[in-house]
């Protein structure tokens, strides 16, 4: 169970077959969870919208921004 209730994770659409080998992520208008798809009991990390933005498009420098 998540430590983090009430958030609706996603994993990449580029994730392979079986999904246990990935992070997941949450998006909320304040914050930006991450967790390990293979242990999701771990509290996740909150980054801001503006930092994961940057993070994003530095690893993939085709993406829009959120």
């Amino acid at each position: 169970m998540s430590t983090t209730p009430g958030l609706d994770w996603f994993k990449s659409s580029h994730s392979g077959g079986d999904g246990d080998n990935c992070v997941e992520v949450a998006m909320r208008p304040g914050a930006i969870h991450i967790r390990d798809s293979k242990d999701t009991r771990i509290q996740p990390l909150a980054v801001a919208p503006e930092a994961w933005a940057a993070f994003v498009g530095r690893i993939v420098p085709s993406c829009p921004v959120i």
